[in-house]
């Protein structure tokens, strides 16, 4: 994403029509919500389970962790050489372990501090989404940045598992929220305007790879959250 793989149209010149650009973002919210509904399903389910379910299950956890991060590249890499519906497939495929992580994380945090956390996820979703929608202002020059500023997430929540300092895991979910907060406005834009479609090859792989961004970009933005004023139990 530093030279931004998505060719947008409108940095061309070329615009889609008002209801084709509608018709993408549509598409991609409702396979977005499909996902978080199955990831809030499988976490209720996950932490109804008793302390001994838990147990074995956390078990997996590592293997958990590993299996999203190859479904997250394969879906990336090979979304152009993949049906819509394989990737479609894999999006569920990922919102389902996430599921799983939510679970978990039910078990540790009151539920007063979860519902917060979504409602506050929601809100600041919500308004970063309508800005990237009806903004006129070009946010394709924020892609190299951003993608930068993940990385440095990534690194520091590595370094911050060895040092595991508060001060350091305070920043890290503060930058979070302001990482991905700018991020959905940029991908709802880059969705809108036919980047995500003109890339993958098709309205349908594109409307797949606009959901899981913009699923990513939610639920990042409620784990850091909830880690910045999250109660534990």
């Amino acid at each position: 994403m530093i030279t931004n793989p998505y060719a947008a149209p409108s940095r061309v010149g070329v615009r889609p029509d008002a209801r084709l650009a509608q018709a993408f973002l549509t598409q991609a919210f409702f396979w977005m919500f499909l996902g978080l509904l199955l990831t809030t399903g499988i976490g209720a389910v996950v932490a109804g389970m008793s302390d001994t379910q838990l147990t074995n299950l956390a078990g997996l956890a590592m293997p958990l962790i590993i299996g999203q991060l190859v479904l997250a590249f394969t879906l990336t890499l090979a979304i152009r050489r993949i049906p819509a519906t394989v990737g479609l497939l894999l999006f569920f495929a990922y919102a389902a372990m996430t599921g799983v992580t939510l679970g978990f994380i039910l078990r540790v945090y009151d539920l007063g501090s979860v519902l917060a956390a979504g409602s506050a996820a929601a809100a600041v979703f919500g308004a970063a989404a309508l800005y990237g929608a009806v903004t006129k202002r070009d946010l394709s020059n924020l892609g190299a940045y951003l993608f930068m500023g993940v990385i440095g997430l990534i690194v520091a929540s590595v370094v911050n598992m060895f040092v595991g300092g508060s001060l350091l895991s305070f920043g890290i979910s503060a930058a979070g929220v302001v990482i991905f907060t700018v991020l959905t406005a940029y991908d709802v834009q880059q969705i809108q305007s036919g980047a995500f479609a003109a890339w993958a090859g098709a309205m349908e792989k594109g409307a797949v790879m606009g959901a899981f961004k913009l699923y990513l970009d939610f639920i990042n933005l409620f784990f850091m959250l909830l880690r910045l004023f999250g109660n534990r139990r």
